[in-house]
């Protein structure tokens, strides 16, 4: 595959981030608020940077493309029944998202899984925006996606600091 086509994956996955209302600079608050209570003097660029070295991976680029590709087909009634009616209403037993998010909290090890399930459990900042349903639009996919990045990256950032100390 060409160069080319490898920097379109990420080229397009952060325009759709973006498209949907989702910054760097949202999961970089994510990641502050996840590693802040550990490092007290942690500061946001360095929270952006592990965002931006986190999305820059293929594997989160490909979850990215998948997830909002399946909450837009959901927002616009283009899915098979019942995936159709499973995905708008973002059904807690559906699963498959959460392994989506999974797979890109695995990059950087276990401390990820812990991580995502506080940040799912509380749903901080653009993750409460992502999950409010009465705007119409479907984040089943996106807001776990938004999570597992913040939760990689603070683990990319978690395993830094042991490293640096």
């Amino acid at each position: 595959m060409s160069n080319k086509k490898v920097e379109n994956v990420e080229e397009t996955a952060r325009k759709l981030l973006n498209e949907r209302g989702v910054t760097v600079n949202d999961i970089a608050e994510l990641v502050y608020f996840l590693q802040v209570p550990y490092h007290p003097d942690l500061k946001m660029d360095v929270c952006r940077e592990n965002v931006e070295r986190v999305i820059a991976k293929r594997e989160v680029q490909n979850a990215i493309l998948t997830g909002i590709g399946l909450d837009v087909l959901a927002e616009e009634k283009k899915l098979q029944q019942p995936l159709q009616e499973i995905l708008a209403r973002d059904e807690s037993l559906y699963g498959i998202d959460e392994v989506i998010a999974l797979s890109i909290v695995n990059i950087y090890g276990s401390i990820g899984f812990t991580n995502y399930g506080f940040i799912d459990k509380q749903k901080p900042g653009i993750l409460e925006k992502l999950n409010d349903k009465s705007t119409g639009k479907v984040h089943t996919f996106l807001d776990d996606i938004v999570g597992a990045i913040a939760a990689a990256a603070s683990s990319r950032l978690a395993h830094r600091a042991v490293n640096e100390e």
